[in-house]
């Protein structure tokens, strides 16, 4: 098994853009253990969203779209991997960043009452997830990341149904954070806004024509290169 996920490194070093997870865990850990909210994100619009334990779910399956939707591209498409991990990482450390520069936090969060699964595994997330680090939403950013490339993919371009699907799932994990009384109305506009103005950039034309965004794997990332000169493909 080693050796396979050697060879396939080897054959595809862009792969080791996915080391940038280490990287954004230790930053968020990190965050979360020092930082005293200065900012309290909060609308009337939150006030009228009643907590929801049934969204728990969409918001737990953000985790496994984190992951799997940059592995899915990895797997079947360079060009919309790179394009994905661009916008989603980006985000990230963009989101890390304004946290750093101005601390803040929710007062959102209700009593959880109720006595069922859903209710006693929302109490733990509470307890072990702080209300601060919130705007923008990386919950929000990634996830509008993954629906953006899906449903701008050549690849799945005939593929209504994975294209419905994951507008679906994202739409339903960014209503979570809502629900969950995770995140404000402001942290998910934010969310949003950050993968937007990413995404403008990853598809821009002056992007369109580079290394990252033209099939190419960059020769900083490859470390070789082909005969004639030019990056590896």
């Amino acid at each position: 098994m080693f050796h396979r996920i050697r060879d396939f490194v080897r054959e595809n070093p862009h792969s080791l853009i996915l080391l940038y997870y280490i990287f954004y865990l230790a930053g968020f850990v990190l965050l979360e253990k020092i930082t005293v909210p200065r900012y309290i994100i909060h609308c009337p619009l939150d006030d009228l969203i009643p907590f929801c334990e049934w969204f728990l779910i969409p918001y737990a399956s953000w985790f496994v779209l984190l992951l799997g939707a940059p592995l899915y591209f990895l797997l079947t498409s360079k060009r919309d991997f790179l394009k994905i991990t661009f916008i989603m990482f980006n985000g990230m450390t963009l989101c890390l960043l304004l946290y750093l520069l101005f601390p803040n936090g929710l007062q959102l969060r209700p009593q959880v009452t109720g006595d069922n699964l859903l209710c006693r595994i929302a109490q733990l997330l509470y307890s072990v997830d702080t209300p601060t680090n919130v705007c923008p939403s990386i919950h929000v950013s990634s996830s509008v990341a993954t629906a953006i490339v899906v449903n701008r993919s050549e690849r799945l371009k005939k593929r209504a149904g994975i294209r419905i699907f994951s507008t679906i799932w994202v739409v339903l994990i960014c209503l979570s954070t809502l629900f969950m009384k995770q995140h404000s109305v402001i942290d998910l506009l934010c969310g949003v806004l950050v993968s937007l103005v990413l995404a403008a950039i990853a598809y821009s034309p002056w992007m369109e024509k580079h290394a990252h965004f033209s099939g190419r794997v960059p020769v900083l990332l490859s470390g070789h290169k082909k005969k004639g000169g030019n990056p590896e493909i």
